[in-house]
């Protein structure tokens, strides 16, 4: 029962090579460097913690929606219907722009949509599992900014 259990650990920690998976403190840095820490009044570990839940901190992530109603891209997953060329284009950016490691379409299109009316909770990960957490320090621990 343990070998199952560690095998099954190793499986998803195993990164096919060439992924493009990006190490929580890389996250931290280019967030931090885009001006996300604190913006809009939300501190860095909320946006941290949110690329986690939103793509395991895969920019090049792609996840389409099971019913076909929209397509999440990057990082935070952002959405198309909305927010790129595949929808009302509300980041004036192409949606393959937000698959860019470097983040800078990313954290642009981020800071449109937390300025919003809803904030951080445009994104339901966050609302579910970074709102009221009281361990979101945790994000950052170990991290040169």
């Amino acid at each position: 029962m343990k070998a199952s259990a560690v095998l099954s650990l190793l499986g998803y920690l195993v990164v096919p090579s060439g992924a493009a998976i990006l190490g929580r403190c890389v996250v931290a840095k280019r967030l931090h460097d885009g001006g996300l820490s604190g913006y809009e009044g939300y501190n860095l570990e909320n946006w941290v913690c949110l690329a986690y839940f939103e793509s395991k901190f895969n920019p090049v992530a792609v996840y389409e929606n099971l019913h076909g109603l929209y397509t999440g891209y990057g990082l935070f997953q952002i959405r198309s219907p909305d927010w790129c060329d595949r929808g009302r284009n509300l980041c004036h950016v192409t949606c393959s722009a937000l698959l860019n490691p470097n983040l800078n379409k990313t954290i642009e299109c981020a800071k449109k949509i937390v300025r919003g009316k809803q904030g951080m909770g445009a994104w339901p990960s966050w609302t579910l599992n970074c709102q009221f957490s009281d361990t979101l320090a945790r994000w950052l621990d170990g991290c040169e900014l």
